[in-house]
């Protein structure tokens, strides 16, 4: 995972905890979620769009 070994991965998490504290990762991870479902949906709709678009362009008038 980006050539992180696991030592590295420990020290971030030990790092974000100093930072944040235990008690605001949840809420963070939270908004993180959140936000990624929102992104989803947001390319998704847009998808939806694109394929709407391009199949009435190709319906006979």
């Amino acid at each position: 995972m980006f050539g992180l070994g696991p030592q590295e991965i420990i020290l971030i998490c030990i790092v974000i905890l100093v930072l944040f504290g235990a008690k605001k990762i949840p809420d963070l991870m939270s908004g993180l979620g959140k936000g990624i479902r929102e992104f989803k949906k947001a390319s998704k709709d847009i998808e939806g769009e694109i394929t709407n678009a391009t199949t009435d362009d190709k319906k006979p008038s």
